[in-house]
C-alpha cells in the first residue's frame, strides 16, 4: 500500500495536472456517473464478496456519531482490491455471477464523505482527503482541493464482530442523516431482490431479510413471483395470490439503471452496461432478455397470464422499444396461450371471443379447437393478446361456425343458456343460431319459431307442442331464443311483458287490470312474475286500492305483532277467497317478516331502519347483504310473539345467528324484552356472562343467541349497563366472568367503541373475590397477585396485563403498580433455570417453555409489600423484583416467572 500511495504521490509531484484531473475525475463520477448510488454501490460490493466467498450475503447498516458504518460478511478485502479501490477506473473483480465490473462504484462514497475507513479480516486500510493535503504540503505542494479515493494508508482496526468487512465514512456536515436512513430503508428491499447474494440486509433498527418458497420471494409482507430465463430474471409483486404489473419501471442489471421500461414485470436482465452502470452498452442486446419470457407466461395461473403481454402505447426508449419488441414477437410464437380445450396455443393462431364464459368454452371448446381460454377473454386480457396475434372473433362468427353441428337438445339449451351471459347487446348477431324444434328438425335461427309453455315433471305428460307452430324443443327453450325472435306464449312471459308494466304504471280505473293478473296466476300459481307487479293496485278491507307489495294477506302472522297505524294495509277477504292467496303472494302481499337479499351492495340503500349506522360499525361491505325488512313496525309490547315469528321462519332464522348481520345488530339494540334491548339478556345456554346478563325466558331464547348479549362491548350504552351490573352486590358474579367482563370492556374502550366522557366512575367494584369493593386497583402484573388481597383487586381476564391500563382509565382507579411496590426481605440463593432442579418438571406440568437466564431461589420466598407508609410481609410463590431478576419459592411444586 505505501508502493502505491508513493507511486501515485510521484506522478502528482511530477505533473501538477495529473493532481487536477485526478480530481476532476473524481468528481465527475460521484457528482455525475455514481449519484445517489451509496447504498446500492456497496451492498452491490458485498453481493460480490459474498459470492466470492460462497455465502448468503448479510450487510448491516448503521450511524454512530457522524460516522456511518456499513458491515457485510463474504471474502475480506485483499491487496488486489486494495489496489483497486486506490484506481480511478480499475477491477480486479473476475468470474461469473460478480456485479462489479469497471471497479470505480466505491466513489459513490465521495459523495457524502472525506474521510473512509475499510476495516477487514485481512488487513484494513484508510482514504483521508485531510491527510492527502497534508501529505502534498509536505512534498511543498499547496491544493485546496485533492482527490479523496487515491492515497490510502494501513490502519489498525479490525470490522465489526461478525463481519468480515465494514466500510465507515464520516459523513459530511451537510448530510442529512435522517433522509439517508430513511432512503436506505427505502432501497433495501429493492436491493434484496437485484442481488440475491446478499440475503439479509438491515438498516439502523429495520431488518429486511429475503426468503424463498418455491418460486414466491418475499422481503417482510411484501411477496414476488420470481422466474429465471436464460438471459434475465424476471419478478412480479403478488397481492394475496393475484399478480400485480408494473406499468413503469427501471432496468436492472442486475443493480437499477436510468434506463427506463414500461413491460409488464421487474426485468433484471445480464446485459452490459456503460462504465457508470446508469444506461445500456451501445454493443449490448437486451432483446436477449426475452428469451424464454414465453415459458415464463406459461408457468402462471391460467387466468393471469396474459398480464405478462406488454400494454400498448408508447415505448419509454429506444431499448425499452427493442424490449418490448422482443417480448412480442417471443410471446407471439410461442406455445403459452391456455386454450379452451385444454392446450396451450400460439397467439399467432389462436382465436378469442370477448367475455367468454367457461360453460361456453366446455360447449365450445371441442368445436373451435383454436379458442383461447374463458378466463383470458375479458376486455382488459383481449385488448393485450391482439398485440400478440391472436385473432378477436364475434358471436356472429361462433353462429355460423355451428351451422351443421349434430347435437341433442339439451346440449342447445346449455348452450343458449351460456349465450346468454356474454350476448348482451349483441342478440343480433346469433340471428343465424341454430335451433332444434319438437319436429326432429333444426331452423337456421330462432325467428318465427314459438316456445313452449311450461312443462309438467311428469315423465309421462306429453310435450305441449302445437304442431301448426314451430315449437322450440322444450329442453332447448331457453329466454334468448325470444330475445332473438320466438315468441313466448308462457304465463310468466305474458306477466313480464312490457305492455302490462306500462298499464300498471298508468294508474287505470276499476279492477280489470287487477282481475286480469289474479286470473293467470291462478291457473299458473307458481309462475314466476317480475318485481314491477307489486305496483298492482288491489282492493283492501278499507275500500280503497294499494300497491300489492304494501298490502298483507288476511289473518297474517305479521299483522299480529305490528303497530296499530302499521302502513300496511289488507287485501279484501273476497278477492282472497276468489283467486287463492298464493296468487297474491306471488304478486308480493305479505304474509310473514320479508328479507331483502343483495349480492355485492354498495351501501345503506335498502330503505331499512338504522341501516346507515349499521354499515358504519362493518367496515368492508359484506359479499351478500340479507335482511329482514320492517322490524321497526313491530310493537314493543308484541316482541315475544314477534321473535317467535322470525324463529320460526326458515328464511329469517338463518339471520338469527349472524351477530355481525343487521338483523340480529338491530333486535340487540332496538327490540326489547320487560323493557330492556336484547342486547342486555343472554342465552340461556350461554354461560359465558352468567350473573352478569340474565337469561332471556323465551321458547326459542337459544335460537336468538345472535341477537342477544355476548362477551363482547358495543358501545357505551352496554358499556354503561355492564359496569352497573358489576357494580350490583346483589348480583352474583364469578371472579372469571367479571374477568371476562371487564377484558371486554377495556378491549372496547382501546377500540374506540366506548365514550369515556359519557363514563362516570361506577358505584362498585367487582374485585377477584368476586365481592363489590369501594376501593380496588387493576392488577397489571402476575406476581402481585399472590401478594395482594383478592378483595381489592379488580382482574382482568388471562393474558391481559396489557389492557390494564385502558380498565384502570374506564374505572377511573389506579393499577396495582402505580399503589404497591416491594420486593424480597432476602437476597436468595444465585442460579440459572436451567440449573434448578425443578425447572423442568414445572415446565412439564404447565406445559411452557422451559425459562432461562438467572433466577433467585429461596427457602420460602416472603416480600415486603409497600403502599404509602404501610408494610406487610407475604409469602409468594414467585417475584419479580425492580431490576427484573425473578425469585422463586422451592417450596412450591410449580415455579413462577
Amino acid at each position: 500500500m505505501n508502493e502505491i500511495r508513493d507511486s501515485t504521490l510521484q506522478s502528482w509531484l511530477t505533473s501538477p495536472t495529473r493532481l487536477r484531473e485526478d480530481v476532476a475525475a473524481e468528481s465527475d463520477l460521484v457528482g455525475v456517473g455514481y449519484r445517489d448510488r451509496l447504498l446500492t454501490e456497496l451492498v452491490a460490493n458485498a453481493a460480490d464478496a459474498a459470492t466470492a466467498a460462497g455465502v448468503s450475503g448479510v450487510v448491516k447498516v448503521w450511524l454512530d456519531g457522524a460516522d456511518l458504518h456499513v458491515a457485510n460478511t463474504g471474502s475480506p478485502l485483499d491487496a488486489g482490491g486494495a489496489a483497486a479501490l486506490t484506481a480511478l477506473r480499475s477491477s480486479n473483480k473476475t468470474g461469473s455471477g460478480l456485479v462489479g465490473r469497471f471497479g470505480v462504484g466505491f466513489t459513490a462514497v465521495a459523495a457524502v464523505t472525506r474521510h473512509v475507513q475499510i476495516r477487514s479480516r485481512s488487513g484494513s486500510i484508510e482514504f483521508s482527503a485531510e491527510r492527502t493535503r497534508t501529505e502534498l504540503a509536505a512534498h511543498g505542494i499547496e491544493a485546496e482541493e485533492v482527490p479523496t479515493l487515491r492515497l490510502a494508508w494501513p490502519v489498525d482496526l479490525a470490522p465489526a464482530a461478525g463481519f468480515d468487512t465494514e466500510v465507515v465514512l464520516r459523513l459530511e456536515p451537510h448530510v442529512d442523516t435522517a433522509v439517508m436512513m430513511r432512503e436506505f430503508a427505502a432501497e433495501a428491499v429493492e436491493l434484496l431482490l437485484e442481488l440475491p447474494a446478499v440475503e439479509t440486509i438491515s438498516v439502523a433498527d429495520h431488518l429486511f431479510t429475503r426468503e424463498r418458497a418455491d418460486s414466491v420471494v418475499s422481503v417482510g409482507s411484501q411477496r414476488w413471483l420470481e422466474y429465471s430465463a436464460p438471459h434475465a430474471r424476471w419478478l412480479l409483486p403478488m397481492t394475496g395470490d393475484w399478480l400485480v404489473t408494473r406499468q413503469r419501471d427501471v432496468l436492472r442489471a442486475p443493480t437499477r439503471t436510468d434506463v427506463e421500461l414500461t413491460v409488464p414485470a421487474i426485468c433484471i436482465a445480464d446485459v452490459r452496461l456503460t462504465a457508470d452502470r446508469r444506461g445500456l452498452h451501445p454493443d449490448a442486446d437486451i432483446a436477449t432478455a426475452a428469451i424464454g419470457y414465453a415459458d415464463f407466461a406459461a408457468s402462471l395461473p391460467i387466468d393471469q397470464r396474459a398480464i405478462l403481454v406488454p400494454e400498448p402505447g408508447f415505448a419509454a426508449s429506444r431499448t425499452d422499444e427493442r424490449l418490448r419488441g422482443a417480448l412480442i414477437d417471443e410471446l407471439s410464437s410461442r406455445p403459452w396461450l391456455p386454450g379452451a380445450g385444454g392446450d396451450d396455443l400460439i397467439p399467432e393462431r389462436a382465436e378469442v371471443l370477448l367475455d367468454l364464459t367457461s360453460g361456453l368454452a366446455e360447449l365450445l371448446g371441442e368445436i373451435i379447437t383454436t379458442l383461447v381460454h374463458p378466463d383470458l377473454s375479458d376486455r382488459s386480457a383481449v385488448t393485450r393478446l391482439r398485440s400478440v396475434g391472436v385473432t378477436e372473433i364475434g358471436l356472429a362468427d361462433i353462429a355460423s361456425r355451428l351451422t351443421g353441428i349434430d347435437r341433442e337438445p339439451r346440449w342447445w339449451g346449455k348452450l343458449y343458456t351460456e349465450l346468454s351471459v356474454v350476448a348482451q347487446g349483441q342478440v343480433d348477431e346469433l340471428g343465424a343460431l341454430p335451433v332444434p324444434l319438437t319436429d326432429g328438425r333444426t331452423l337456421p335461427g330462432a325467428r318465427g319459431t314459438v316456445l313452449p309453455p311450461p312443462q309438467s315433471d311428469d315423465p309421462d305428460t306429453d310435450v305441449v307442442a302445437p304442431s301448426w307452430l314451430p315449437t322450440v324443443h322444450p329442453q332447448a327453450a331457453h329466454e334468448l331464443l325470444g330475445r332473438l325472435g320466438a315468441r313466448q306464449l308462457s304465463v310468466s312471459e305474458m306477466l313480464s311483458d312490457p305492455a302490462l308494466r306500462g298499464e300498471i304504471e298508468s294508474d287505470p280505473e276499476g279492477d280489470d287490470l287487477a282481475r286480469s293478473v289474479l286470473g293467470l296466476l291462478r291457473t299458473a300459481p307458481d309462475a314466476s312474475v317480475p318485481a314491477w307487479l307489486g305496483q298492482l293496485l288491489l282492493p283492501t278491507t278499507d275500500g280503497d286500492e294499494r300497491p300489492a307489495d304494501e298490502l298483507l294477506l288476511p289473518n297474517s302472522p305479521l299483522a299480529s305483532v305490528l303497530i296499530d297505524d302499521s302502513p300496511f294495509g289488507v287485501v279484501d277477504p273476497d278477492w282472497v277467497e276468489t283467486y287463492g292467496a298464493e296468487a297474491f303472494r306471488a304478486l308480493g302481499v305479505g304474509w310473514g317478516f320479508t328479507v331483502t337479499h343483495e349480492d355485492y351492495p354498495t351501501g345503506p340503500d335498502h330503505d331499512l331502519a338504522d341501516e346507515a349506522r349499521w354499515w358504519d360499525t362493518i367496515g368492508d361491505p359484506p359479499q351478500t347483504f340479507s335482511a329482514v325488512r320492517d322490524l321497526d313496525l313491530v310493537d314493543q309490547g308484541r316482541w315475544p310473539q314477534a321473535l317467535s315469528l322470525l324463529a320460526e321462519s326458515p328464511d329469517c332464522a338463518a339471520l338469527l345467528t349472524d351477530r355481525r348481520g343487521y338483523t340480529a345488530w338491530w333486535l340487540r339494540h332496538y327490540a326489547e324484552i320487560d323493557d330492556a334491548p336484547l342486547g342486555h339478556w343472554r342465552a340461556p345456554s350461554d354461560d359465558t356472562m352468567a350473573g352478569l346478563l340474565d337469561p332471556l325466558d323465551h321458547p326459542h331464547a337459544d335460537e336468538l343467541s345472535g341477537a342477544l348479549g355476548a362477551a363482547d362491548v358495543e358501545d357505551t350504552d352496554q358499556a354503561l349497563m355492564l359496569l352497573t351490573h358489576l357494580a350490583d352486590a346483589d348480583r352474583s358474579i364469578s371472579p372469571s366472568v367479571a374477568a371476562i367482563a371487564h377484558t371486554t370492556l377495556a378491549v372496547a374502550l382501546r377500540d374506540g367503541r366506548i365514550d369515556l366522557g359519557r363514563i362516570d366512575p361506577p358505584s362498585g367494584l367487582r374485585t377477584l373475590a368476586g365481592s363489590v369493593a369501594d376501593d380496588a386497583v387493576v392488577l397489571d402484573v402476575p406476581w402481585l397477585a399472590a401478594a395482594l388481597d383478592p378483595a381489592v383487586v379488580v382482574a382482568l381476564a388471562p393474558p391481559g396485563f396489557s389492557l390494564a391500563t385502558q380498565l384502570a382509565d374506564l374505572l377511573d382507579i389506579p393499577t396495582a403498580t402505580e399503589q404497591y411496590s416491594g420486593g424480597p426481605t432476602e437476597p436468595g440463593e444465585a442460579t440459572t433455570w436451567q440449573a434448578h432442579p425443578q425447572a423442568l418438571r414445572s415446565a412439564l406440568i404447565q406445559d411452557r417453555a422451559l425459562p432461562t437466564g438467572p433466577i433467585r431461589v429461596h427457602e420460602s420466598l416472603t416480600i415486603e409489600l409497600r403502599r404509602g407508609d404501610e408494610r406487610s410481609e407475604h409469602r409468594v410463590p414467585w417475584w419479580r423484583d425492580e431490576h427484573g431478576m425473578v425469585h422463586v419459592d422451592a417450596g412450591f411444586d410449580v415455579l413462577g416467572g
